[in-house]
């Protein structure tokens, strides 16, 4: 209940724009976090402070990677081999996340 209360406070904020031009740094890209079900980010979150992260949330950064790459690139052969790498990494990851959610 806790994680929900402050996930919702987070998104909210998000929405608002409250984290935006912050004075210092740069800003954190959330996206990857935000793509893992609920019930798991906080621990994943945890686990990823305490010097460790699941195979999957290097997974979803390397896709975010190849999506970038996809979308910078201009030959064709090459774009045909990001998308097929990015077909197979999201293969593996909605597999490995499927597994998660059944207890396996």
């Amino acid at each position: 209940m806790f994680e929900e209360l402050v996930e919702a406070k987070i998104q909210e904020a998000m929405r608002k724009g409250e984290f935006d031009n912050l004075p210092f740094g740069k800003p954190i890209d959330l996206s990857y976090w935000a793509s893992l079900p609920q019930d798991i980010r906080a621990g994943y979150m945890l686990l990823q402070n305490a010097g460790y992260a699941p195979e999957e949330v290097y997974m979803l950064k390397d896709m975010a990677e190849l999506r970038e790459q996809l979308a910078g690139s201009n030959n064709p052969d090459k774009r045909a081999v990001i998308r097929k790498k990015l077909r197979e990494m999201d293969l593996k990851y909605s597999i490995m996340i499927e597994h998660q959610k059944r207890g396996k």
